[in-house]
């Protein structure tokens, strides 16, 4: 529409309520006081008493560091965790004589490690900053000392600036609205970013500054806004505006809010009220809680055993070397180790004052043994988990092409527990269904029209079992008709109506057609939308106050009323004539706009027509509107009331549409009235106009209802069904009512036939009595009695079931609503009601609040003690989002609110079956592994350290070269270890789908239970021992070169530690998997690269390799025996677990076991649908061996 078409309607003569002006209330009068102190000089920002009060720009930063806090916060954040201070302890401590090796070998690894983690939280923060300097950078029109309009930054705005902000531009700041480019001060927002909700919100300017609609105007404008304080509440504003001398109230209507969008409007002047961090959005933007998951919990706790485990080996080593140490002072006073000189050795080994000897032996085995603490785990799990990340934002099978949206981990953190939930707890609209509306179906004059089969109709004729009623064979008859004849047509959004009975015109030749005319009228007029033209294609295009709204013009549009023009007096529409079958142009005189409300249910307008005729049309709730038709307006009311029963069983949202003629002296006569309580300043101003609108919208005559569906996602069904499979419990928290709740239920597989419903709701009619009757107390009293007495009967019920045999506890099905859950939550009944909850497979709360859904995910995360997930897609399930162990954010019609509280984001619901139990089960696995392989590879090194030391009188001496040591761990063992977090698999992605009971192992916690961890403990001191004895009785005593020289400390040391790296990474190649090349690369890469590293080092000065120096190339290479014990040790300490897979694996196997040994003996077909034909003819064969062994 031309801007000036726009400017000439003034909408606050139409709508009835949203253009109330804002009045002086209660509030008001605490301005100036504690928390409403602010005083805003308007157009004036450069007053010295503004400057004075030295507000924060609009400069906005959401970054966790800045350039001056990074490396001490940082620094801070590092050494918070328990094993990197014990690290910092040591590096410190090993400057000191005590050291059994250099300072430089154990700070070299600690800074290596400590400066890659900071190095990715930069990465991360500068990330958060590039999205601040974008925000901060974007341009508005601010006015200017030369009286025009400037274009400047966002940070730049200052408290006092008069802008201007153009269609569909965000707003920078929280504005006061001065005027639009509607002449009355009207402008449209959308507040998705804000609350989620889509649809556009009205807001008025003050009269008195309406008039300010260009640079002239506001020359001479100067005025002052004192207000509330900054703070957080976004359904609130109390302050005062004093302009040319007069002070007006401000409310919430005048405000415009950071990060809301401008709509439907050319322009709007708007002065800065709040900005930047004082701005309502940004006092609402907490940081989200910080979640760790369980098992890295848990690994904190495997640090506290390795660190009880390394005092005790120290304490018992030093015991012993003090021990050992008394005893060379004979009682003679002759030495017993004179080798050793007790006579010259200094406080640390003194025969005389053993104690002390044995204390300093103690601080110096701490730091000997500190091996058994792997210091590059953290950093190692950090690295795989966003390289983790990395791979579930680049999946292509949750790339959701409609929206352009693919699967985002906002967090590395929570991987594994995305392999470890238990129970889901989820929205409905939006998240199981589309939240795009459609129109569907429709009963005008008693007839039902529309062929289409919504899913919940699915679900409901599979529930019948092949029986079927009227309603059934009519919708599977009619489908087969008019499948052929809506084939062809172009998909249209928002319709999805198909009957050839009506539609190209035919309704004409129907038995009631002025009705349909009239129905369709209805929907044509009956509205506030605004028609846009789109430039290109020429199309009229919608802009609706909600998806609903948009779907019924859309509707009129296609079956013959296209709804095209609209002034501030007017609606323009092309319609077809019934009597003549052409299509005419008429307009309706507007007069006035009864908008819908939660409270009214409905929503009518009054308009004139060509024939001078005035008709109220108006739409509602059945609820609220057969109660007002007249007696000669309910001809059609059984057939209709019985197809919105169907409609409202079919998951479907149903309007009832009416009309009425209003004589001209009636109208005049309300009309006074109504403008007489429009115009009151009386404090019941709103019950004379709701009073009044009640009067006019009476003696209705009934035309029909209206059904449009919010659509399943797609695939919905056959995700809740493998979740299920998967042993995952799914709870539906939602805002609807029972009835669609359930419908619902039934269609996306979530209750089935066979289950027995368990209702618990306060629609008795006892409590219906006392809320008539008012008494609170009684009324409350009953309702906790009432819920207590039926949440018992369900637990009977479902304990009765379980002694009879007769059912299991998944064949029942809870369905709650909100008043009955309210009650459920309080302290006295929510352990019963949980009770009652866990024992069913399926539970539905209707009616649900959003700080209900809060507190049923805690009430479930907190009794079950497992891994909770929370799955929304709007403002209203933040809470839900962030107080659940996982939140799932789905990006879809309500804004991007769930998405910036939720820990993982994906397009469509049926994703999360992919991201549980394909990314969830592999992440899982994967971290469970390689925290186990650490704590196995440190373990089996560091007590080889522990042996020696006893072998060696518990010297001090370390086993090993200094570097040999420090390199262990971030050379030698930890990229194959990295490579098995991010590259391994038990099965395919396929067969986590198509074997969901593969799931169970994370949620029973197999592979990091403490039975297992303690196993592969036990599995490294095993390890360490048979790499030391082994090692130590193979070359003693023997000659080991050719000139027969024996072992020496410096050769026994590589040989052990070559069985070490021999041994460790060869038992990852044995829990290995899935091999690509990359990990055939780090395993045996770092073995080889020990070997170059032997060699370099061991040419490099002995100054500085000291017992390195030569020693493989001249000593260990040239002989045989060093080549032979290696092979015999490492064989020999890899045996004893190789034996132990093949029986656990043949006995008592696990359930990647069973369908790995599926995969190997099944069909043919179903192995070459999932590996590399390479590997085919191989598994074909071992196939065939293991039937022959078997026969």
């Amino acid at each position: 529409m031309p801007e000036g078409g726009r400017k000439r309607i003034h909408f606050s003569k139409l709508y009835s309520f949203s253009c109330f002006k804002s009045s002086f209330k209660e509030g008001h009068s605490q301005i100036g006081g504690k928390g409403y102190s602010r005083v805003v000089y308007c157009n004036d920002p450069d007053n010295v008493e503004a400057i004075q009060l030295s507000y924060d720009g609009n400069y906005v930063s959401t970054t966790k560091y800045t350039a001056f806090n990074f490396i001490p916060k940082s620094l801070f954040e590092q050494f918070r965790r328990v094993a990197n201070i014990y690290f910092l302890i040591v590096a410190c401590v090993s400057f000191s004589p005590l050291a059994p090796y250099t300072a430089l070998s154990i700070a070299a690894p600690l800074m290596a490690v400590i400066g890659a983690t900071m190095a990715k939280e930069a990465v991360e923060d500068w990330r958060r900053r590039r999205q601040d300097i974008e925000a901060n950078n974007r341009k508005v029109q601010v006015y200017g000392k030369n009286y025009a309009f400037g274009e400047t930054r966002w940070k730049k705005l200052r408290v006092g600036d008069v802008i201007k902000v153009y269609k569909d531009e965000y707003f920078p700041s929280d504005l006061l609205l001065l005027s639009s480019s509607y002449g009355d001060g009207v402008c449209y927002v959308e507040t998705m970013n804000l609350d989620g909700e889509t649809n556009l919100k009205l807001k008025h300017a003050l009269d008195a500054t309406t008039r300010l609609n260009d640079e002239e105007s506001l020359q001479k404008f100067r005025a002052m806004v004192k207000c509330e304080d900054p703070n957080e509440n976004l359904y609130s504003f109390i302050g005062t505006l004093n302009y040319e001398g007069v002070e007006h109230p401000l409310s919430l209507q005048e405000i415009l809010l950071r990060d809301s969008k401008l709509r439907n409007t050319e322009y709007i002047y708007g002065v800065v009220i709040f900005t930047g961090h004082d701005t309502k959005v940004m006092q609402n933007s907490v940081d989200p809680p910080s979640k760790r998951s369980k098992i890295e919990r848990k690994m904190d706790k495997i640090i506290y055993i390795l660190f009880s485990t390394l005092i005790l080996i120290s304490f018992v080593g030093s015991l012993f070397f003090g021990v050992e140490t008394k005893r060379d002072i004979r009682s003679d006073g002759s030495y017993r180790r004179w080798y050793l000189h007790p006579d010259e050795s200094t406080i640390y080994y003194d025969s005389r004052r053993p104690g002390l000897a044995s204390i300093l032996h103690f601080l110096t085995a701490l730091m000997l043994y500190g091996y058994l603490i792997p210091i590059s785990l953290y950093v190692s799990i950090e690295l795989v988990k966003v390289l983790q990340c990395i791979f579930i934002n680049q999946d292509q099978e949750m790339y959701f092409e409609e929206s352009d949206r693919p699967a985002h981990a906002r967090t590395s953190n929570l991987n594994e527990e995305l392999g470890q939930v238990d129970t889901i707890l989820s929205d409905k609209t939006g998240t199981l269904t589309c939240n795009s509306m459609e129109f569907v179906k429709c009963s005008v004059g008693g007839t039902q029209y529309g062929r289409g089969i919504t899913e919940v109709e699915k679900a409901l004729a599979r529930r019948a079992k092949g029986g079927e009623s009227e309603g059934d064979a009519y919708s599977s008859d009619i489908l087969s008709k008019s499948s052929k004849a809506v084939e062809s047509q172009k998909p249209i959004k928002g319709f999805n109506f198909k009957d050839e009975r009506i539609m190209n015109g035919l309704w004409i030749h129907e038995p009631h057609p002025d009705i349909i005319e009239k129905f369709f009228r209805v929907l044509a007029i009956c509205h506030t939308a605004i028609p846009d033209v789109d430039k290109k294609s020429r199309e009229i295009l919608y802009e609706a106050e909600s998806p609903d709204e948009a779907a019924f013009v859309i509707a009129a549009k296609e079956l013959g009323f296209e709804f095209f023009a609209r002034t501030q007096t007017s609606i323009s529409l092309h319609e077809l004539n019934h009597e003549n079958g052409k299509r005419v142009n008429r307009v309706y005189q507007l007069l006035h706009i009864l908008e819908f409300s939660s409270s009214r249910k409905r929503m009518s307008v009054i308009v004139r027509n060509e024939e001078n005729k005035i008709l109220l049309l108006c739409k509602g709730a059945d609820s609220v509107m057969f109660e007002r038709l007249s007696e000669y307006g309910r001809k059609f009311e059984a057939e209709t009331n019985n197809h919105i029963k169907k409609y409202s069983e079919a998951g479907l949202r149903t309007l009832v549409i009416t009309y009425r003629e209003l004589g001209e002296e009636e109208y005049n006569q309300w009309n006074k009235e109504f403008s007489k309580a429009k115009t009151s300043l009386a404090e019941d101003r709103d019950t004379l106009v709701d009073a009044a609108a009640d009067k006019m919208e009476r003696d209705l005559i009934l035309l029909g209802a209206t059904a449009v569906e919010d659509r399943l996602q797609k695939g919905v069904p056959k995700c809740i069904e493998n979740l299920a499979k998967a042993g995952i419990k799914l709870w539906v928290l939602t805002g609807d009512k029972m009835e669609t709740a359930v419908n619902i239920g039934y269609a996306c597989s979530l209750l089935r036939q066979d289950m027995t419903q368990i209702v618990i709701t306060l629609d008795s009619s006892e409590i219906l009595s006392l809320e008539k009757q008012g008494n609170k107390e009684a009324l409350i009293k009953a309702s906790h009695d009432s819920i207590e007495k039926q949440i018992n009967e369900g637990i009977l019920q479902i304990k009765s079931a379980k002694e009879s045999s007769l059912s299991e506890s998944s064949s029942f099905g809870l369905i709650i609503d909100g008043r009955s859950l309210e009650y459920s939550l309080n302290n006295a009944l929510e352990k019963p009601f949980f009770k009652l909850a866990s024992n069913c497979a399926s539970v539905i709360c209707c009616r649900s609040s959003p700080k209900q859904k809060a507190r049923v995910t805690k009430l479930v995360k907190l009794e079950t003690g497992k891994t909770t997930l929370s799955i929304g897609d709007g403002a209203n399930d933040v809470g839900m989002l962030q107080e659940a162990d996982i939140g799932v954010g789905i990006s879809g019609a309500e804004g991007m609110q769930a998405v910036m509280a939720s820990d993982y984001a994906i397009g469509q619901f049926r994703f999360l079956e992919r991201l549980l139990l394909v990314h969830g089960h592999w992440c899982y696995r994967r971290i469970s592994m390689m925290i186990c392989y650490f704590f196995y590879k440190n373990i089996a090194f560091g007590f080889t350290l522990f042996w020696f030391e006893a072998y060696a009188s518990f010297s001090g001496q370390a086993a090993y070269n200094d570097w040999y040591m420090s390199c262990y761990n971030v050379f030698f063992t930890s990229l194959p270890v990295i490579a098995l977090g991010v590259f391994d698999q038990d099965v395919s992605a396929k067969l986590c789908q198509k074997y969901p009971f593969l799931y169970l192992e994370g949620v029973e916690n197999t592979l990091f239970s403490w039975p297992r961890i303690i196993g592969w403990m036990l599995n490294g001191v095993i390890s360490s021992l048979l790499i030391f004895f082994l090692t130590t009785n193979s070359v003693s005593n023997q000659a080991f070169t050719k000139d027969g020289q024996v072992v020496d400390f410096e050769i026994l040391g590589v040989i052990m530690y070559t069985c070490a790296i021999w041994v460790v990474n060869c038992q990852m190649a044995l829990s290995i998997n899935y091999f690509t090349w990359i990990q055939h690369f780090f395993l045996w890469g770092s073995i080889a690269f020990w070997y170059i590293f032997l060699i370099v080092y061991g040419y490099i000065s002995p100054t500085i390799s000291t017992t390195a120096y030569r020693v493989f190339m001249e000593a260990c290479a040239p002989s045989a025996l060093y080549w032979l014990v290696t092979l015999f040790v490492v064989v020999c300490v890899l045996l004893p677990y190789f034996c132990y897979r093949a029986f656990q694996s043949r006995f008592l196997p696990m359930y990647h076991d069973i369908i790995q040994r599926k995969q190997v003996e099944g069909a043919e077909f179903e192995i070459g649908d999932e590996i590399p034909k390479k590997v085919q003819g191989k598994l074909i064969h071992l196939r065939e061996r293991l039937k022959e062994r078997e026969a």
